[in-house]
């Protein structure tokens, strides 16, 4: 199973706690499936609504693979519907409705020739909880250089 990623949003996992990982499909237009697999797409800033009950990509920005091919009125950022079981988008529906959840996208990646993004459902976390880890990760930084140098 050939599974390359084509794009990995980091700052997510900094910004939110991962509920739970969610496999999802996305349809795209052809030239936007040569401009993923070249790793022309941004995740930063994207996140997952719905409309009417469907699952949507908002703000994922796929820079198009050849400017002077690709229609006049295309947008980089339009919003994208994913591809998910209807017993996933009544569970995911239900979960960002009661708990007040968001839904982000998480990596985007190849399997079996097709383009999959993975989504989760996460809770945003709180300043001070993202102090705490930057000073644990500056501490453990500190700690290592100083046993690297005795």
């Amino acid at each position: 199973m050939d599974m390359a990623d084509f794009a990995f949003n980091r700052r997510a996992y900094f910004d939110y706690e991962i509920l739970e990982k969610f496999e999802a499909g996305i349809m795209l237009l052809g030239f936007e499936v040569k401009a993923v697999k070249s790793g022309r797409i941004n995740l930063l800033g994207s996140y997952v609504v719905f409309k009417n009950c469907e699952p949507y990509l908002l703000n994922a920005d796929i820079s198009p693979y050849q400017p002077l091919n690709t229609p006049k009125d295309y947008d980089s950022k339009r919003s994208r519907k994913l591809l998910l079981k209807k017993s996933e988008i009544k569970y995911l529906f239900g979960k960002k409705e009661s708990a007040g959840l968001t839904l982000i996208p998480l990596r985007i990646y190849n399997k079996r020739n097709k383009i999959k993004v993975e989504i989760a459902l996460a809770r945003g976390k709180k300043q001070y909880e993202k102090r705490e880890k930057i000073i644990k990760r500056e501490t453990k930084r500190k700690i290592e250089r100083a046993i690297k140098n005795y």
